[in-house]
């Protein structure tokens, strides 16, 4: 009898046992129908919810973090229910046929606005639109009505009519430009941090030896004392350390009692921003007070003529800056009132504050005057690309851009990339972008700022991480590097809409595709008539040999490295493999890797009657390429050997601190600049 009433003593235990797992199957079962729903929703809204990261593994975003992601993407924002489709592409002077979800019987009326005034209507019955192809360039907002049985029913989508590709210049013709990081330029004149009227000299050498442009860092607005230029505060604005204070009509000649400071920053073997910063402050802030004091009717006129026909919210900028001082905090932390760019409260604030308020705007006109003189030279040397500006993928989370527009930038989660060779953890850039569905309903105007901001400057751009127009990964605040997702951006109207700045600006545009990005993207940038970027490091095969620069694609910008990699001084004698090991950093490549690559170079080089292994060697291998633009950066040029920026460190190596080793004064006596221009000359690169 044992054994059965320890048969029938266990039952009540196996019965609970099976109780509990038909619970738990209930609850788990539920859950999985959240998730489901969960994961349903984040597709809509554009969320991978799965991907592959850069060692081939399929990762699944967890719960969590979808719902983060779409509490930053959707709030308030439904996207169900249009029946029109998200965006409209009317391109190069064809008409474009619009399907709608709606019965094929329904009578349906259209119009298409232009700032809230319709310039063109119509009506169909049906489950088309057909719009002709003759309406101006612009990005305008299509609006249906449709009279359904339970009355109207209205929807818009941006509808964007642009040319067929992005501006070319003249297609025939191949050039060269010089790159520079104007900041580490040295100058008998400037203050230990390269400024406008450098840029301005640069410009004649360039043109003197044939260089169509002078290639750039981004010049965006920082915050005082940050380094990099690819941490912006506004993308919208300029940094003002580049102002020549000797240029400014109120300054000239009243650097009296910061001779000291100044001869320290000129001196200074490596740029220190937070002191450049400071002092530069204190001359502008004088330059300033004579300014309001002794100013010419004359300048007066211009101050008031720039503020008032700024494309940008100037006046809220300049709140900012002296908000962000006066706090010292982010502005999520400011007092209520302010957490959000409110006219009535910031009106009221510039009257309370205008003596000061007002600085941050004198500050980017005079940015704005001298950089404008630096494009009107380039255009009376008959440069043809002029300046070629970079911008930044992204904007500081507690920065202005961020501040201003609250929906269009996804401020609470930070831009990165996931798990790959370089970083088996990830990478967080701590960069805020774009909200694709604020994009959208904004007909793209943020996106159309940005490019106008850089443009109406330059003749050429390059957008950093130009992947980012396609999809981007994001990290919610306080996760993991590991733990983000890829969101889908509007990619067809964004390079619709960089297509139309760059017509209207006659401006290239360059983006930075290196790395791995998704099949047939490539191809997608080069119909829109974007210019990929070869860097010659990484044109290399699988067996280590480095790809022939005939085989590069034309409408392409060339270069041997970029501020990421190492100098070729630095490549060639593996620099940048010490400084790693130095720093506890794997160099992902090993020196006899090293010495096999510099063995393909060399035989590369033989192959063409190139029997040297130096940098101006290279620029002689590179220069028959058919693409349109080849890169030569001073770093390379002048021989340094630590690289600008070592990804994946910031206060263990001197990223974006470093200064050229010639001044600016000494560059036209010596060799360098005119043997690479007589390479150039020899490939039919010159302008001149």
């Amino acid at each position: 009898m044992e054994p059965v009433r320890a048969a029938l003593g266990s039952l009540p235990l196996y019965t609970g046992l099976k109780r509990a797992s038909i619970k738990s199957r209930g609850a788990h079962s539920k859950a999985n129908s959240m998730d489901a729903q969960l994961r349903e929703r984040a597709a809509r809204y554009g969320i991978e919810t799965q991907y592959h990261d850069g060692f081939g593994q399929l990762r699944t975003v967890g719960p969590e973090v979808l719902g983060r992601l779409l509490d930053a993407l959707a709030r308030e924002r439904p996207i169900e229910g249009s029946v029109l489709p998200r965006s409209i592409i009317a391109r190069g002077g064809a008409g474009v046929r619009v399907r709608l979800e709606l019965p094929d019987n329904l009578p349906v009326a259209w119009e298409i606005l232009s700032g809230g005034q319709a310039i063109s209507q119509g009506q169909t019955h049906g489950s088309e639109i057909a719009l002709r192809g003759e309406l101006p360039q612009g990005i305008f907002s299509l609006r249906v009505i449709a009279e359904e049985p339970l009355g109207q029913r209205r929807c818009e989508a941006p509808f964007i009519v642009c040319p067929k590709e992005a501006y070319q210049g003249d297609p025939g013709r191949r050039l060269w430009a010089l790159a520079v990081q104007l900041y580490a330029v040295r100058s008998e004149r400037n203050w230990g941090h390269g400024d406008f009227s450098d840029l301005t000299q640069l410009i004649d050498m360039a043109a003197d030896q044939g260089a169509a442009g002078i290639g750039l860092n981004p010049l965006h607005a920082l915050f005082e004392g940050e380094a990099s230029p690819y941490f912006p505060n506004s993308r919208l604005f300029l940094n003002p350390l580049y102002i020549d204070l000797d240029a400014i009509p109120e300054f000239a000649g009243r650097a009296a009692g910061l001779e000291q400071e100044i001869a320290i920053l000129r001196a200074s073997a490596r740029i220190d921003y937070a002191a450049v910063a400071r002092t530069k402050t204190r001359a502008l802030e004088m330059a300033h007070a004579h300014f309001r004091e002794n100013a010419t009717a004359e300048r007066r006129a211009a101050f008031d003529s720039f503020r008032a026909q700024h494309p940008f919210p100037l006046a809220p900028f300049a709140c900012f800056e002296f908000l962000r001082r006066r706090f010292g905090a982010p502005w999520w932390e400011w007092p209520e009132k302010y957490r959000r760019p409110d006219p009535h409260a910031l009106d009221a604030l510039y009257r309370s504050e205008e003596a000061r308020i007002s600085f941050f705007e004198y500050l980017q006109w005079l940015a704005h005057e001298q950089i404008e003189r630096c494009c009107a030279r380039a255009r009376d040397r008959g440069m043809p690309i002029g300046l070629y500006l970079d911008i930044a993928v992204g904007v500081r989370s507690d920065g202005f851009d961020a501040w201003c527009d609250q929906d269009a930038i996804l401020a609470d989660t930070a831009i990165g990339a996931p798990p790959d060779a370089l970083n088996s953890e990830g990478q967080n850039w701590g960069l805020a972008g774009f909200n694709p569905l604020t994009l959208e309903q904004q007909l793209f105007k943020p996106f159309a700022r940005l490019l106008q901001a850089s443009m109406q400057y330059a003749g050429a751009v390059r957008l950093d991480h130009v992947l980012g127009l396609c999809r981007l990964y994001l990290i919610p605040h306080g996760a993991s590097s590991k733990d983000g997702a890829y969101i889908r951006l509007p990619f067809e109207p964004l390079l619709a809409v960089a297509a139309l700045a760059s017509e209207r600006y006659r401006c290239n545009v360059i983006g930075e595709d290196l790395g791995t990005v998704p099949q047939d993207f490539r191809r997608r940038l080069q119909d829109w008539g974007i210019w990929s970027y070869h860097v010659m490091l990484f044109e290399r095969s699988g067996d280590g040999q480095f790809t022939p620069p005939e085989a590069y694609r034309d409408k392409a910008v060339v270069a041997f490295g970029t501020h990421d990699t190492p100098t070729f001084a630095g490549w060639q004698q593996a620099l940048d493999l010490q400084f790693k090991r130095t720093l506890g950093i794997e160099p992902g490549e090993t020196k006899e890797e090293r010495v096999r690559a510099l063995d393909a170079l060399r035989r590369n080089l033989d192959a063409r009657g190139i029997h040297a292994l130096d940098f101006l060697s290279v620029a002689k291998y590179l220069a028959p390429a058919p693409s349109r633009l080849l890169i030569i950066s001073l770093e390379d040029l002048y021989a340094v050997g630590a690289q600008v920026n070592l990804p994946g460190t910031f206060a263990e190596y001197p990223n974006w601190s470093q200064v050229l080793p010639v001044h600016l004064e000494e560059m036209r006596s010596r060799p360098e600049l005119g043997a690479v221009a007589a390479i150039m000359r020899a490939a039919g690169r010159s302008f001149s």
